[in-house]
């Protein structure tokens, strides 16, 4: 007996390539899975909720996980164990890039849990799985019990040759000057990351709304499969406070609660709000009784919450009153200092407002270079940069952890912001590490990280093509009236409708970030943002400039040197020596650290210049030739009777002194003269079948044998000797025919 699989499928041509989503076939059991094909990438989605709230929790519990499964890339997963374990930096940015605009699209007061898998089942190389997640998170959900106010699906968008391409390939994107993923449903866009090189803010305006277009077929797409199979929503309790406890509690404290959100300091905001809540919860304790209390005590702490965000909300949006006394577009102070660590390579501290981030530079070699094993092809980073949020920037005790999903999301962020503006490999032969330590947080720490890595990075004297900076905006936005509010912090972050982070230089955006938390966003408001951004950016940048005009000409003191030579790939191997040997030999004979490239670029590093110039010299006499008549110093590795051999050039040719060559007198024993371990200066004066002659003979700085061993008697064969050739006995003895023997042979 087959299984009678009730398989549905919708398919469109998108960008010229065929997206189908599948259901009916693969992991039934979850509550909504499809299998989404595009080109040969394919994915499978599932979503599945507990049926019943998940008590005392007052978020709503939604996890996002992506997997990649080595198998689909054709690859045999590295390690001992040789399976999958932790994902990869990657896969956990890309379960980001999932969560981000899918949770906000579930009912306010949603307990229920909820697990949405991404599974890489087949990876062709070209095509995105991430993007591919998007789409499956949001039909999965649609199609599933669970209450979701989707669909929404994603794009990638690139810029190459000033044209815009959607959906670009793994290929096309190695010639693209933008890297776009925008999230959207039918009506507006919800959700946008970036990296750029210096794209223009009009240019990144089309490249969003152009991939909006293509998100309205895949969104349609999504809804002929919901109105097929979809199930219907499962009927849930949300956890919403009673709207008798809201309006009671806001007609007996709104005002003060109004009167707290002015304050402008962060912890002294923080602890008068606490101060309040304590109080009115004593009230009402002493009003209910214990039993009562304890029943709507998370009520009345939510209340609270929803009565201040109101205030602060409406200040903003109604008074341009911004919690610290700030106007809408005024940047808090900003503060930045160079060279604040010894040691290090390059240190910078950046302080805005409340938010501090101090960061460092690294400067390796290539051995320090990171390995990434992904579900692509393995490759190097030379540059990476590492960032760290811990709990005492914003005032808190807790575990030290590693980094979470946060820290990787900030960090790839700055990261990318960063990259267009970095010197090339070839240019600037380092492994460069930049980290981030989070000092103070209270808004845009990302943003802070991006402005202390510039300073950073042109203290270190990399030599950084321009500085860059970076700014977070938000939205405050209630039916048709809405601000737009330049460089938020962590309150307006927290309860506003809009995170816009933009970075760039002074020509450009390098780097672009948003999520939206409600529908609505027009094209209108994404324009004021990205201009008040800009604004805000040259403010930056002009600080960061007044601080370090420009990068340093000279490393620190504590860097490494590296020095580049380029040679013909075909000699790498004569460099390395059999088994290591020759490399093995300069490195310990230098001390520098040697890295060789398969393209021929040989980088010699080390902290002082001596060393360089050793392991220098080694290679360059390992593919240069002997120069004629030039003098070199060597030494006797081997004796025969006939010569001794001498290793020159650093050691890296040998050739044969032969007896004759070694004295302008005869000499009667080549150990007269040398012994093996000798240092001698000897000429090279040819080529003999491939071997390199030398010679002692008239090269100062020789040992001089002992009167007996010179045979002053006989004139040497090259001063005029016309004694004949030894016999195969090796002394001068004629034969019978030298002789002149006129006797006839024997018959």
């Amino acid at each position: 007996m087959e299984h009678n699989f009730n398989i549905v499928r919708k398919s469109a041509e998108i960008a010229g390539r065929t997206l189908t989503i599948e259901t009916g076939r693969m992991a039934k059991q979850a509550g909504g899975a499809v299998f989404v094909t595009y080109g040969k990438t394919c994915i499978l989605a599932t979503a599945t909720a507990d049926k019943e709230p998940r008590e005392g929790t007052d978020f709503f519990p939604l996890t996002v996980d992506f997997i990649e499964k080595m198998y689909a890339a054709g690859k045999i997963p590295g390690g001992f164990f040789k399976r999958e374990a932790r994902p990869s930096t990657e896969a956990t940015l890309n379960a980001r890039l999932i969560d981000r605009p899918i949770r906000p699209l579930f009912p306010k007061g949603f307990r229920n849990s909820v697990h949405v898998v991404i599974t890489v089942l087949a990876y062709d190389g070209e095509n995105d799985p991430g993007m591919l997640g998007i789409l499956g998170a949001s039909a999965a959900l649609s199609i599933s019990d669970i209450p979701f106010n989707g669909p929404v699906s994603g794009v990638g968008v690139g810029l190459i040759d000033g044209e815009i391409v959607l959906n670009p390939t793994q290929t096309q994107l190695k010639e693209s000057t933008l890297e776009l993923s925008v999230a959207a449903s039918e009506t507006s866009v919800v959700m946008i990351e970036a990296g750029a090189q210096e794209v223009g803010e009009d240019v990144m305006m089309d490249a969003v709304y152009q991939g909006h277009e293509v998100i309205k077929q895949i969104v349609q797409l999504q809804k002929e499969l919901m109105a097929e199979v979809g199930k219907p929503k499962m009927e849930v309790a949300l956890d919403v406070v009673p709207e008798e406890i809201l309006t009671a509690m806001d007609a007996a404290y709104g005002g003060k609660v109004k009167e707290l959100a002015k304050i402008h300091g962060k912890q002294e905001r923080d602890t008068a709000v606490d101060a309040l809540l304590k109080s009115i919860l004593e009230t009402y304790q002493e009003r209910d009784g214990e039993e009562l209390f304890a029943q709507n005590l998370r009520y009345y702490k939510k209340a609270y919450d929803e009565i201040f965000t109101k205030c602060v909300r409406q200040a903003i949006l109604f008074d341009h009153h911004r919690v610290d006394g700030r106007g809408l577009d005024d940047i808090r102070p900003i503060s930045c200092e160079i060279d604040v660590l010894p040691i290090v390579h390059g240190s910078a501290l950046f302080t805005r407002g409340e938010t501090q981030s101090l960061g460092t530079v690294t400067l390796g070699t290539g051995k320090d270079e990171q390995i990434i094993d992904s579900l692509k092809e393995e490759y190097k980073k030379h540059y990476f940069l590492h960032y760290n949020f811990p709990p005492f920037s914003v005032g808190e005790a807790a575990f030290m952890r590693g980094p979470g999903r946060r820290e990787l999301g900030h960090g790839a962020l700055a990261e990318r912001a960063l990259a267009p503006m970095l010197p090339s490999k070839d240019d600037f032969p380092y492994t460069i590490r930049v980290v981030s330590e989070i000092l103070e947080s209270n808004g845009s720490s990302s943003m802070a990280t991006v402005c202390s890595g510039t300073l950073a990075l042109m203290a270190a004297g990399v030599p950084l093509k321009k500085p860059v900076a970076g700014i977070a905006n938000g939205l405050i936005m209630e039916g048709e009236e809405f601000v737009v509010l330049t460089d938020i912090q962590g309150l307006e972050d927290h309860l506003g409708d809009m995170d816009f982070k933009v970075t760039g230089t002074e020509d450009g955006i390098t780097a672009m970030q948003m999520d939206i938390k409600i529908e609505g966003i027009t094209k209108e408001i994404m324009g004021i943002a990205l201009k008040k951004a800009k604004a805000a950016r040259l403010h930056i940048l002009e600080r960061i400039v007044n601080t370090i005009p420009a990068p340093r000409a000279e490393l620190a003191d504590t860097a490494p040197r590296i020095v580049s030579i380029k040679v013909d790939p075909n000699i790498i191997g004569t460099i390395i020596g059999p088994g290591g040997k020759m490399i093995k030999q300069i490195v310990e004979a230098s001390g520098a650290d040697i890295d060789i490239q398969d393209d021929g670029t040989i980088n010699i590093a080390s902290p002082d210049g001596p060393s360089i110039a050793i392991a220098k010299e080694f290679i360059l006499n390992i593919i240069s030739s002997p120069e004629m008549n030039e003098i070199y110093t060597g030494e006797v590795f081997r004796i025969e009777p006939f010569g001794a051999f001498v290793k020159f050039m650093n050691g890296t040719k040998d050739g044969l002194v032969h007896i004759s060559q070694m004295h302008e007198k005869r000499l009667r024993d080549v150990t007269d003269m040398v012994k093996i371990g000798d240092k001698v200066n000897v000429k090279y004066i040819g080529e003999d079948r491939g071997k390199f002659k030398l010679t002692m003979k008239g090269v100062e700085g020789n040992p001089e044998p002992p009167a007996e061993a010179l045979q002053n008697s006989a004139p040497r064969r090259d001063s005029g000797d016309r004694r004949p050739p030894r016999n195969d006995r090796g002394d001068h003895r004629s034969s019978r025919n030298d002789r002149g023997d006129r006797r006839p042979p024997r018959r």
